[in-house]
Formats: C-alpha cells, sequence, structure tokens
C-alpha cells in the first residue's frame, strides 16, 4: 500500500514539521511493516509554473509537427513579457493553461532545462507533459490544466508535485491497513493527534431500492448494496489532483467513473464496481457459479466458472465475479451516462480461493481476501454517488438497496491483566482500555473485560489479539529485554548428546553432514534395486506433500544422500565423504492409512491421543555414509587412495564406538550394496545395519561415480550408550607380536580377529591387520592373514615370555574356533 503523506495529512492533524521518515518510524514501532520511503518530486527544481498559451505558430518543413508558442508565465521569468517556446505536442491550444519549466530548471532524472536554439527559433524553456513532471504516465501529449488556473503560480505547490510516499507491506492480518483511513488511525493515534474518519458523512433519508438486488448465498455475501446516478457526463475528465494522487499510489487512471471507485477503494479500503445501467437485465442476485456457467471478464478472457465461484448475476446470467472482476458485457464505456454502484461485503475465503483457482489477482481480491468493513458499503456508495455528482455533472437517483444477512456480533472476553502477562510488563486496566478503545473496541467490565472489536477489524477473534493490540501502541521497545532463565533438569538426554557425539565423530573423520528432504517418490524403491517383497516399499503417502514427484516419506536415508552426492558431483566435487543422521518412517502393521482428525475447539482426550499415536509410523533414527572419489588424495607424498567398502564399514565403526559396540562384520546381500561387497553389521547378534560398495545399477540410477560406497545403520539397536570415559593412559612400554594365520578363504577376517582378542587376554591393546596374502604358497582356496598384535601391563613392563605367551593363547583360540594354522609352521 502506498500512502502519499499529502493525502494522510487530510486525515489527520499531523504536527507541520513531520516527515515521511519521521511518519515511517513510529508507524514502524506501532507493528506495520513500512518499506521504503519515497520522496517523489525531490529531484524537480527551478521555476516551474502555470502558463496561458498566447499564440501557436505551425512551423513547416519538418517530418513532425513542430509548434513555435508564445506562453504567458506572468512575473514568473522577471520580465512580465511571453515566453517563446518549441513544442511537438499537437493537444493544446491558444487560450489554454499549460505547466511550463523555465531555463535553469531540472527535470526528474537530472534533466536540465535552458534557452537554446532549435528547428530555427529560440526556445525559451519547456512545456510539460505528466510523464515529464514525474505525476502520471500518459504519453499522449502535453497536459492541460483547468482554465482558472492562475497564470504565473506555482505548478509545484498546485498540483502536489512534491511529496513524501510511503509504501507499507500490509500483512494479512491487517487488512485494514489497505486504505489511506487504516494508516490515518494509526497515524493518529502514534502522535496523539485528532483523526479525521472520510466514512464519516451524513447519508440522505433513504426512500426505497435504488436497483432490485438479493443474496441467494449468504455464506458468500453476507451484505450487497447498490445506489444509483444518472446524467452523468462522459466527457467529464478526472481532476489533477485524484490523477496525482492515483499515480503516487500506485494506479493509473482510466476515466473519471473508474478513477472515482480506484480512489474510494484506495482511501477507505473499500472495493467498488461501477456496472453501465442500460446494460442489466432484470434483479441482481449474488449466488454461487451453477455447473456450466462462463463469463468474459473486463481483460477479454472467458473463464469457465467453478461451482465454489462467488458470482454478481442478473436473469441474462453472471455479470462480475464478486470482489475480484467484473464482467465485460455490463463494462461502462464512453457512452455510459447511468451507472448502478456496487459495495458489498463478501466472503474472505471464498474469495481467495476463487483468485487463486482463476489466476485472477486484482486491487479488489487483494482487500476481500484480508477482509472489509462489513459496515461500509453505504458510506462508500454515497460518497461515490457525491463524487460522480460533484466531477461528472450526474443526478444522483434516490433511494439505496441494501441486501443483507444477519450476522452475530464478535464479542471477546478477556481479563484486564492478560496483556500484562503475555509481554510481563505492567500496563495495568485503564491502559487496556485506553489503548483497546484507540483502535475502535467498545469495552466493559472492570477485572474481566467484555470487548467488541470495531467492524474494520475482522483480524480481532480472541484475547491474545487484543493483547497484540495493547503491547504495540504502548511500544514493543518498551518490554524489557531479560536473558532467558534455564528450567532446572538434566539437560540433552542420553540419546540426543550420542547423536551430537556422532556427528562430531563422522566430521572429525573427514565426513561433511548434509540436510536431505525426508521425502521420496516410488521411482526410489526401483532405483535402489529393491525386491518386490521389501519392507522399505511399504511407505506413508503424504496428503498435501510439497512435490507430486516425491509423494512418500523415506524408509531409509540413502536416496537423500544419493541425491546429495550426484548434486556436488555435477558440481566438479567428485571427492565426497558424506553423511545424514535423522529418522525414517516405517508404518506400523495395522495401523490405521489416516491419522484421525481432532476438534480444535477443545484438548483432545486420552483416547484421541492414542489413536494419533496407534496411526503414527515407527520412526527410528538411523546414520547413513556415501563416499566416492579419492579417499585420501595424491600428491608429492605419492598416489591417493581410492574410497572402499572398507571406509563405509570403518565409517560405521566410528559410530559404533560412540556407544561403546564393537561391530562384527559378516559377508551379506542385500540391495542397494554389490552381492559380493555387502557387509551386515552385527552388534552382539542384533543386526544394526549395512555397508559396502553400491550395485551398478543403482550408480547409474542415480548419476554416482563408479564403485561409490555406503553405510547405515539404526542407532537404537546399538544398545544403550555408555557414558564416555577416558581410558587409563599406561606409563610402561608396548611389546609388540606380529603373527600370520592362514585359514580358508571364505572365513572372514574379522572372525579370526575377533579369536585373537578372546584369546589374548587383558594385556592386549589393540589388533591390527596389515597384510593379506593368497598365492601358491598358503595353496588354493586359502589366504594368510598378517596381524600386529599390541600388548601392554597397566603396572608393570612386560617380559618377553609373557607377551609371547599371551601371543600364543591367542592363536590358540583362532585355531580352535576358525581352523588356522601359522603361517610358516
Amino acid at each position: 500500500m502506498r500512502a502519499p503523506l499529502s493525502w494522510l495529512r487530510e486525515l489527520v492533524d499531523l504536527p507541520a514539521g513531520v516527515t515521511g521518515r519521521e511518519l515511517a518510524a513510529k508507524l514502524i514501532a506501532a507493528g506495520l511493516e513500512v518499506e521504503t520511503v519515497e520522496q517523489a518530486g525531490a529531484d524537480i527544481s527551478g521555476p516551474l509554473v502555470v502558463g496561458e498559451v498566447l499564440a501557436i505558430e505551425e512551423l513547416t518543413g519538418f517530418k513532425k509537427p513542430i509548434r513555435y508558442c508564445q506562453v504567458d508565465v506572468g512575473q514568473a521569468n522577471g520580465t512580465g513579457e511571453p515566453q517563446n517556446i518549441i513544442c511537438g505536442a499537437t493537444n493544446f491550444a491558444v487560450g489554454d493553461r499549460v505547466v511550463v519549466i523555465l531555463p535553469g530548471g531540472v527535470l526528474p532524472g537530472g534533466f536540465q532545462i535552458g534557452s537554446r536554439k532549435t528547428y530555427g527559433r529560440l526556445s525559451e524553456g519547456m512545456i510539460c507533459s505528466v510523464t515529464e513532471l514525474g505525476i502520471g504516465d500518459d504519453h499522449s501529449g502535453i497536459l492541460v490544466l483547468p482554465p482558472d488556473a492562475p497564470v504565473g503560480a506555482d505548478a509545484v505547490e498546485l498540483l502536489g508535485i512534491r511529496d513524501d510516499v510511503l509504501d507499507i507491506a500490509v500483512t494479512p492480518d491487517r487488512g485494514y491497513a489497505l486504505s489511506m483511513r487504516g494508516i490515518a488511525r494509526e497515524a493518529a493515534i502514534a502522535y496523539g493527534v485528532p483523526f479525521k474518519d472520510p466514512a464519516d458523512v451524513e447519508l440522505p433519508a433513504e426512500t426505497g431500492e435504488s436497483y432490485p438486488a438479493s443474496i441467494a448465498d449468504p455464506t458468500a455475501c453476507d451484505r450487497f448494496v447498490l445506489r444509483g446516478v444518472r446524467g452523468f457526463d462522459p466527457d467529464a475528465r478526472t481532476p489533477m489532483w485524484m490523477q496525482v494522487r492515483l499515480h503516487r499510489a500506485g494506479m493509473r487512471p482510466v476515466s473519471l467513473a473508474v478513477d472515482v471507485t480506484n480512489y474510494l477503494m484506495l482511501e477507505l479500503g473499500q472495493p467498488l464496481h461501477a456496472f453501465d445501467r442500460a446494460k442489466l437485465t432484470g434483479p441482481i442476485t449474488v449466488r454461487r457459479a451453477a455447473p456450466g456457467e462462463a463469463l468474459e471478464t473486463l481483460d477479454h478472457v472467458k473463464r469457465t466458472l467453478d461451482p465454489e465461484d462467488i458470482l454478481i448475476t442478473d436473469e441474462s446470467g453472471p455479470i462480475s465475479m464478486a470482489g475480484t472482476m467484473g464482467g465485460l458485457a455490463t463494462e461502462i464505456d464512453e457512452r455510459s451516462t447511468a451507472m448502478v454502484i456496487e459495495a458489498a461485503h463478501f466472503d474472505d475465503i471464498g474469495t481467495a480461493r476463487m483468485v487463486r483457482r482463476h489466476k485472477l489477482h486484482s486491487e479488489a481480491s487483494y482487500r476481500f481476501e484480508r477482509g472489509v468493513d462489513r459496515e461500509l458499503p453505504p458510506y462508500a456508495t454515497y460518497r461515490a454517488a457525491r463524487m460522480l455528482a460533484e466531477l461528472g455533472g450526474a443526478e444522483i437517483v434516490p433511494g439505496m438497496t441494501d441486501a443483507r444477512a444477519p450476522v452475530e456480533p464478535v464479542t471477546i472476553t478477556m481479563a484486564a491483566g492478560h496483556p500484562d502477562r503475555v509481554a510481563g510488563v505492567t500496563y495495568g486496566r485503564d491502559t487496556v482500555v485506553r489503548r483497546l478503545e484507540q483502535v475502535g473496541c467498545a469495552v466493559t467490565g472492570e477485572d474481566q473485560l467484555t470487548v467488541t472489536p470495531p467492524s474494520w477489524r475482522p483480524d480481532l477473534t480472541d484475547p491474545n489479539d487484543l493483547a497484540e493490540e495493547v503491547i504495540r501502541l504502548e511500544g514493543y521497545e518498551n518490554i524489557p529485554a531479560r536473558a532467558p532463565r534455564p528450567v532446572a533438569g538434566k539437560g540433552l538426554t542420553a540419546q540426543q548428546r550420542l547423536r551430537r557425539r556422532v556427528g562430531r565423530a563422522l566430521a572429525g573423520a573427514g565426513h561433511v553432514e548434509v540436510l536431505a528432504f525426508p521425502f521420496v517418490s516410488a521411482k526410489d524403491w526401483d532405483d535402489l534395486q529393491l525386491p518386490a517383497d521389501d519392507e522399505r516399499r511399504v511407505a506413508l503417502r503424504l496428503a498435501n506433500p510439497l512435490s507430486e514427484d516425491e509423494p512418500l516419506l523415506r524408509t531409509t536415508l540413502l536416496p537423500g544422500l544419493f541425491r546429495a552426492l550426484a548434486h556436488n558431483v555435477g558440481r566438479g566435487f567428485a571427492d565426497a565423504a558424506l553423511f545424514e543422521t535423522g529418522l525414517v518412517f516405517r508404518p506400523r502393521p495395522g495401523a490405521p492409512e489416516r491419522s484421525p482428525r481432532l476438534a480444535v475447539d477443545r484438548g483432545p482426550t486420552p483416547e484421541e491421543i492414542a489413536s494419533v499415536e496407534a496411526a503414527l509410523p515407527d520412526q527410528p533414527h538411523r546414520v547413513a555414509v556415501v563416499l566416492s572419489g579419492q579417499r585420501e588424495p595424491s600428491g608429492w607424498w605419492g598416489a591417493g587412495r581410492p574410497a572402499l567398502w572398507a571406509d563405509a564399514i570403518e565409517a560405521a565403526r566410528t559410530v559404533a564406538r560412540e556407544v561403546g559396540v564393537e561391530l562384527t562384520v559378516k559377508a551379506d546381500r542385500h540391495a542397494p550394496w554389490h552381492p559380493g561387497r555387502c557387509a551386515a553389521l552385527y552388534a552382539g547378534d542384533t543386526l544394526v545395519g549395512h555397508a559396502g560398495e553400491l550395485h551398478p545399477r543403482v550408480t547409474k540410477a542415480y548419476g554416482l561415480p563408479p564403485r561409490t560406497c555406503a553405510m547405515e545403520l539404526e542407532l537404537r539397536r546399538l544398545g544403550e550408550p555408555v557414558s564416555p570415559r577416558a581410558p587409563h593412559v599406561s606409563t610402561y612400554p608396548f611389546a609388540t607380536q606380529d603373527v600370520a594365520l592362514v585359514v580358508d578363504a571364505a572365513v572372514p577376517a574379522a572372525e579370526v580377529e575377533g579369536a585373537l582378542r578372546d584369546g589374548a587376554g587383558e594385556l592386549l591393546e589393540s589388533v591390527r591387520l596389515f597384510d593379506v596374502y593368497t598365492g601358491e604358497q598358503v595353496g588354493e582356496g586359502r589366504k594368510s592373514l598378517a596381524y600386529s598384535l599390541r600388548f601392554r601391563a597397566p603396572d608393570r613392563t612386560l617380559t618377553a615370555e609373557e607377551a609371547t605367551q599371551a601371543r600364543d593363547a591367542a592363536v590358540a583360540v583362532a585355531a580352535e574356533r576358525t581352523n588356522a594354522t601359522l603361517r610358516g609352521a
């Protein structure tokens, strides 16, 4: 909403020195969002005066019309002699009053005016158009003023060329601010000065209907007012002051009849529409659309109507989309002399749905969507009729049609101290009542207030709305700033601390966290190569998804990670190690397909809460990793190393260590991993996840580099996290014993490592596999696994015999469990 300061001054007794920026600061403090303050006309300088055309000489021999004019500018030029000016416009004649800028003046855009010889004559200034003055968009010719404009007068002041214009972003709950009336009321409260309501006019004693009308659907419209005029002069021009205000407010002047309705909409906030009375057929009815109906609107588009659309109709059918756009058949044209002026109160939700359905936004619908004043239509139509009579010579037709449906008045009960409790500030009852009355509320009661909001504030519906009004008018800046007081408790839960530790551990290991949307499509299940009976294919479908391409909630973290990796690879970052922690959604067997709808006017019962919980899916926390490209970069130190399946398994072990669990790794076949390069991850006997190299079809489907690796596991299956403890650091030296064991090729290295750990006893500090060998020396179907065993005692230096005994005990257990033999033995 663009609000010229000069217009506001007509409605509010603002202090004389108040600028647009100062007023903007006050309105911002009161909760309005003033985005900019434009200083219109500030770049115009120099003598800009009213002149009278005394003579016109038509110059010939040029490709376009050129006129040499003598213009009387009074004493503005210092001599009183006529000013000689060259002009190319032809829409003015001798005797017309025009706007002249004299040499030395500057027009918008830094266009300096001087005396210069052109077309063989000396031109001393310029005759201006509204475009050149910055007060309109009419390029058709020179601005011709009314014949009573005083010659030599300052045109800047006469036309209101200089003005501060506030551009206000009106939030949906403050529809009243989409009018000069609403903004002026806020300004009056901010400065504590009187406010002149432009709707405060005395209505004439009405006698009968102006034009027959009725409301067929009260849910679509609860008030419909018509008033008529006749004898209107179609050639009457919109006065310049109105054109300038419309232009400053962001609207284009069209014709007097249209401009009057637009002007009053901007001033009062009540959209108006004028029908050509001669084009109406029979009584008017406001109703919903019937199946198959259509309407050609003013933008020359024939629209097929929806049964929920709100229409204004006569016996010929639809003539207007209510509160949105009129129909072409009843349009005011250059021959219209009799008009029916309409103002109404249409359903805000119905209007908003109709606008979005037809993608037909207008200034009128913008206001109806946010709520207009139900009591305003009689006053708005009367003011429109009066302006058409005063400016266009029309006669007001006696009578007014006022069709209305009964509406219960809104009353709100609120404790007088409620705003105090909301803001944490003691305002007191007197302040609360005074502020509510300033916004137009009627207030009764003492400790318990009964508040009736004004008709122009449909957004005030509950005590918190009233508290907001008190708080904003008293000043948000007056609410003391206090640091929040921490609530006594244990802080983060064990699971929350675990998730943070897991994230830090993976980040420390070189992985980068990503956050993917939890939405997937059915195509993802095929791209992941999931079997038809895989439980991960059973997913919840959203009733209102962000995208119809991804309407399902994820049952695995991998699709989002794969898309994030593909996004990075596509931008040249192929060496990536990404991870995500988050929820997956697994529907419970036998759960209802839809969650029950609960009432909003009361709290849910325990049974209702139980029914909602029964419909919720299982939502375990998972962590997943995906790796591609080089895990260790190459450089002067030598060749790099690509990310392998072992890196994915190590990421899983990094997570498990934060829980205090050692994982057991076993070969497995599980989509989307490669059948021969997939590991099942176990914590004890519990399967917690999988890791390995992705299937080639999966990498192709998602556009990933070949041999991309991934891991996914479920945190809760790892068991309850243990509190981390600092390890005991022994000051005694360690002893290292290497051992090479030959086992069958099918025996997992992890199983051999586990046996060594169990057999070595408490002296074992760590086990590291440093070599795997297959070849003729160990025999076909066999492999050699070389381990480095590190021993240390916490209280003494180990002897060679103790270390050897511990090693032999470890080898014995490995031999018993895996049939391992010492290489070379």
